[in-house]
């Protein structure tokens, strides 16, 4: 399968980030296209995963319709209108499939990633092992790793242009983007959270944590970005779980995990993938997508 590692349009390029490249198509909407790179550790990687972009744009539209009674979220509002633009470029390049490209409302975006954990792992791991607490939160003494936490926590981080985003606390979240909006930003986050982990849970599916981004349009605050995909959340077989361990996982912990245990000091460059662990993510993420979306919507790419 050819992989797009990078979009050439003939639109305006608004900005090309770790995974997705956005385009000026008029002065209402963007175009995104989710290419099929792989970010870790929040360095870019050379090698690109097949299919993957097409996976997350489809996750992403199953669950921002799904989520819809939440939030808003910046589909627009007819979207038929764009097919023929969208066909039209995806025609023009090898690897873009019109399932890599969305066409989006502008927002005025939020400068904070908002962060849920249901579970502790990964920085929250870390974090609670050295002091107790995640994002000044304080959590009960003795949780084992991959513990489920008593209630889902609001942790939010900062965005990076360059470098790692880092956890801050929800004053620090208040400095950034005033108190009012960061409640309200908790309040959505966690009700996302909540109907996303329960839905997923039955179909066997734990949603360990996950991030959202939100901002605004027409005065509302809004869903942007992608929506509880395996590159913005860790999601755990719930026949398998176990905590005390790290766990197997349908998403991109697969090549965190090899990073690693190769030494990658997380710093660019980084290392080329091996095709073993290229295909055992590709065929994670099509897994959590086939089994998230089931009936509901066709899982072919």
């Amino acid at each position: 399968m050819t992989t797009l590692s990078q979009s050439h349009l003939d639109l305006p390029l608004v900005r090309r980030g770790k995974v997705r490249d956005i385009y000026e198509l008029d002065a209402q909407h963007l175009l995104i296209v989710t290419s099929d790179r792989l970010s870790a550790f929040d360095v870019v990687l050379p090698t690109a995963i097949p299919g993957k972009g097409a996976v997350l744009t489809k996750l992403t539209r199953f669950w921002m319709k799904k989520l819809a009674a939440i939030s808003k979220n910046h589909l627009p509002v007819d979207p038929s209108r764009f097919h023929d633009v969208v066909r039209t470029l995806a025609a023009k390049q090898p690897g873009l499939t019109e399932d890599h490209v969305d066409v989006v409302r502008t927002a005025d975006v939020f400068p904070i990633e908002c962060v849920v954990r249901g579970y502790i792992t990964g920085s929250g791991w870390k974090d609670y092992q050295k002091t107790g607490s995640v994002c000044g939160q304080r959590l009960p003494a003795g949780l084992r790793q991959c513990a489920k936490l008593p209630e889902p926590l609001f942790t939010p981080s900062t965005k990076a242009v360059k470098g790692h985003d880092e956890n801050i606390t929800a004053e620090q979240a208040a400095n950034l983007v005033g108190r009012n909006a960061t409640w309200q930003l908790a309040e959505k986050s966690l009700a996302l959270y909540a109907a996303g982990r329960d839905f997923a849970l039955a179909r066997g599916i734990i949603i360990a944590d996950t991030k959202f981004e939100f901002g605004v349009i027409d005065g509302d605050i809004c869903l942007v970005d992608e929506v509880l995909t395996p590159d913005s959340s860790r999601f755990w077989p719930a026949d398998r779980y176990e905590p005390g361990h790290d766990q197997p996982s349908f998403d991109k912990q697969i090549v965190r995990n090899y990073l690693l245990e190769i030494g990658w000091d997380k710093t660019p460059p980084a290392p080329a993938l091996p095709a073993n662990i290229v295909e055992s993510t590709e065929a994670a993420y099509r897994e959590i997508l086939a089994r998230l979306t089931k009936q509901e919507e066709a899982v072919s790419l």
